[in-house]
């Protein structure tokens, strides 16, 4: 769509996503709105939340001058229908948003502007921004800040300290009516001494007698700007259900696995029994295998290829992937012996990869998607079980890494970080423990099929009892 297409061309609610910067405190070669995290580039995760929800009619894509090749490609190849143009930002956020507006050609409508770098925004927020345009002119998003705001002087020392309880932090989106944040920038270009950090400041600076009205925030909502950043961003995509597959009704399940063939290696017991089980149940045809079951070693190359032939020519074809395979040795490292450093690192990390060389061929040919285990020892090696934690590590490694490799090729890999679940190599390792602090095998086998069924690719999704985020902010709201 262009903007001059005519006098009801213009949908109402105009989402912008500003993505002008180029993110030099990140210390990346490209900008930091293309860095991948959880599989997509940050700016793909902004771009999908906009997209998909069902306020926006359009989404306008502001970006930095000399990328936007790369981001049409996003485009194509996410098939977001809801962008009408990507056009080139300029050397400032305020230069960026005067373009975008420019674009709109003063046609009235809700504009909302979102921060490219923001990946975790929330639907609720977009909702909430919307709704807050049917009685105010201009809408920002906010949190209570934490931490007591000092105002220093020049020479670093302390001149006031505003009460906490009226302090905000601000957040994107900005939402306003068009003619309103025009009116805006067309005064704040006529001030010699124009400075302004987002759009909410230049309405109340020049249009005072506009009320702002906040709308709640969310401290996932956060803006990837330093290196650390991009880390913490990632893992807030494991910790919380934001980015996680929309639970499917028994239909959609039948309707995605119906006459589609999966393998499932380690199927014979635990959460890859399970897994086989329900996606045999969805019509799936499904083929397990294991050491008990099939003599199937995962870390014998041979044995994994000769798997996939078994499956091809009973069946033609493979569409989806699952390795549960896994062995818990525990133990000092010192007093391990030279047999099980090598079964442990041989079963739990080689045999990925060798499922990962033989099966992708196959998964190309559908594009099909893989799923891979990890372990919650992955992000800290813990003292007892070296070898798995370190394993289960390299497998998300493994995992990300893949995504990329493979995302040109239109296949698609998972990890899953269930939280401790009520298996059998888990009783073989820790013995009795209570039932109300395990997870279900039949529980993370219903998500793992959430997540080997969606679109995306690259993402560790943490599977928990409680989201310790929201578990985190309702504690905080309590006192």
């Amino acid at each position: 769509m262009t903007p001059g297409a005519g006098a009801d061309a213009l949908p109402r609610n105009v989402a912008v996503l500003l993505a002008g910067g180029v993110g030099a405190r990140v210390g990346q070669q490209l900008p930091k709105q293309l860095i991948r995290i959880a599989g997509r580039p940050i700016l793909e995760h902004a771009l999908a939340a906009l997209n998909n929800h069902p306020a926006v009619d359009d989404v306008l894509i502001v970006m930095v001058r000399g990328y936007l090749d790369p981001v049409r490609a996003i485009v194509h190849e996410g098939a977001y229908g809801k962008v009408a143009d990507i056009i080139e930002g300029a050397d400032t956020r305020n230069g960026s948003t005067l373009r975008a507006l420019k674009w709109l050609d003063g046609r009235e409508c809700n504009v909302l502007f979102h921060d490219a770098v923001r990946p975790l925004v929330t639907p609720r927020i977009i909702s909430e921004c919307f709704q807050a345009l049917a009685t105010y002119e201009a809408v920002d998003v906010a949190i209570p800040s934490a931490d007591t705001i000092i105002e220093v002087r020049p020479d670093d020392t302390i001149s006031d300290i505003p009460p906490r309880a009226r302090l905000r932090r601000g957040q994107t989106p900005q939402a306003f009516r068009a003619s309103v944040i025009t009116r805006a920038y067309a005064l704040a270009q006529r001030d010699p001494d124009f400075v302004a950090t987002d759009d909410c400041t230049i309405v109340l600076r020049y249009l005072p007698d506009v009320t702002i009205v906040t709308v709640q925030g969310d401290e996932r909502n956060i803006k990837v700007t330093e290196p650390l950043d991009v880390y913490i961003a990632d893992k807030l995509f494991q910790l919380t259900s934001n980015d996680l597959p929309a639970p499917r009704t028994e239909a959609d399940y039948r309707a995605a696995l119906s006459g589609k063939v999966m393998v499932v290696f380690g199927g014979s017991h635990g959460i890859g029994a399970e897994i086989a089980r329900r996606a045999s149940g969805f019509g799936a045809t499904v083929h397990a295998f294991s050491r008990s079951s099939t003599r199937t070693h995962v870390e014998r190359r041979g044995d994994v290829a000769a798997a996939a032939r078994r499956v091809v020519e009973e069946s033609g074809r493979i569409d989806f992937v699952v390795n549960t395979a896994a062995i818990l040795p525990r133990g000092r490292l010192l007093e391990t012996s030279e047999e099980t450093l090598y079964a442990a690192t041989e079963i739990n990390y080689l045999g990925p990869m060798f499922i990962a060389q033989e099966l992708f061929p196959h998964l190309k040919q559908t594009g099909g998607s893989m799923l891979l285990f990890t372990s919650s020892s992955y992000t800290r090696g813990r003292g007892g079980y070296s070898l798995y934690s370190s394993a289960k590590a390299a497998v998300v490694n493994l995992t990300q890494a893949l995504a990329d490799e493979w995302d040109v090729d239109g296949v698609r890999i998972n990890c899953i970080n269930p939280e401790r679940t009520a298996t059998p190599m888990r009783m073989q390792a820790f013995g009795a423990e209570l039932a109300d602090s395990l997870l279900e095998p039949t529980e993370v086998a219903r998500w793992s099929l959430d997540v080997l069924l969606a679109p995306q690719t690259g993402h560790v999704v943490d599977i928990r009892k409680a989201d310790p985020i929201a578990l985190a902010v309702d504690l905080d709201s309590q006192g």
